[in-house]
């Protein structure tokens, strides 16, 4: 028999997930058998997985030792596994901490770090989180296995600013449900060419073509191909001039809603790419700035506003404004 107590990260969720995570090797099916035959049960009674595990709730596992390591592999995260969340965190450094609290850590990412890797040998922000943490002693490898923190806004490769990200099952769970339900405000603050005199909010429709990693966009829904219709998503943003230097506009951007290069493509629908931006942007404007070292768009996530919050464990950030400074190359354009 072995026998589990729900810790912090493991509360919260379904106990069902919560085996699948720790028996991450066997079938579905099996999990579910060994609920109906009693062979796994929660505070010393039959279960069926779907409720809700609480702190030190029990878990016992009625399983011969070998079946056991053989479905969870030891209840322990590998020597690869882990050592790949100790390279993310001594090879990207020490990324600036704006925030953090025992639940919840926002981060400024620097323009060129990935958000999660998308190879195997990637270095992201997603690592080197689990390996600050590591670090910190607020996580072991043995917890890896049934809860792994994460980030819960993902910025593209070269756009920098703050990454909100979830150190623990609650704050994970409280992250996504503010962000899904769209009270987390969202600022950008982005440099395009020309003098622009700008304060109005833009909607439109967004379609991506997964192939090309590219989105569309179209200002009305009529004017979407018909074979494109249905995959297409309503955008709504807001733009606003901030200051105007020597041909180049600072403007802030609300996002209402947060597809897929939103603000990048938006902003190139309505004659207005942004500098540096290689997929959206003007060549010929990029090549102005490249000699003084824009490799990508200038585009930066600046401030985070929280919702209300009464709940105890988030009471430090309820209202909370955060904001991350602009990077060097902004100051260098608005001189």
């Amino acid at each position: 028999m072995i026998t589990t107590k729900i810790s912090a990260n493991e509360a919260g969720q379904r106990f069902d997930k919560y085996l699948k995570k720790l028996l991450k090797d066997a079938p579905e099916s099996w999990i579910y058998k060994m609920l109906r035959k009693k062979n796994i049960v929660l505070n010393g009674k039959k279960a069926d997985g779907k409720e809700q595990l609480c702190l030190n709730d029990e878990v016992k596992l009625f399983l011969a030792v070998g079946t056991f390591e053989k479905f969870s592999g030891n209840l322990t995260t590998d020597k690869t596994d882990t050592a790949q969340y100790v390279r993310a965190y001594q090879e990207l450094g020490q990324l600036h901490i704006i925030y953090e609290d025992d639940n919840i850590l926002v981060v400024d990412k620097p323009a060129g770090i990935l958000s999660q890797k998308s190879k195997p040998d990637d270095l992201s922000v997603n690592e080197w989180l689990t390996g600050y943490l590591l670090s910190q002693h607020c996580i072991t490898a043995e917890m890896l296995a049934t809860f792994k923190p994460s980030i819960c806004n993902r910025l593209d490769r070269n756009t920098s600013g703050m990454v909100a990200c979830g150190k623990t099952l609650s704050g994970s769970q409280y992250l996504s449900r503010i962000i899904k339900d769209k009270s987390l405000e969202k600022y950008y603050y982005c440099l395009v060419s020309g003098k622009l005199a700008m304060k109005e909010r833009v909607t439109g429709y967004l379609y991506k073509d997964a192939t090309q990693n590219k989105v569309t966009v179209y200002q009305k829904e009529t004017l979407i191909p018909d074979c494109l219709r249905k995959d297409a998503v309503y955008i709504d943003t807001a733009f606003q001039s901030i200051r105007s230097v020597n041909d180049v506009t600072l403007l802030e951007v609300q996002l209402f809603t947060g597809k897929t290069h939103q603000i990048r493509a938006h902003l190139a629908a309505l004659g207005h790419p942004i500098i540096g931006d290689t997929k959206y942007g003007d060549f010929k404007v990029n090549q102005i700035y490249a000699p003084i070292g824009v490799r990508g768009q200038l585009l930066h996530a600046h401030k985070l506003i929280f919702p209300i919050s009464e709940d105890k464990r988030y009471v430090q950030l309820s209202g909370k404004v955060l904001e991350c400074p602009l990077p060097a190359v902004f100051g260098m354009l608005l001189r």
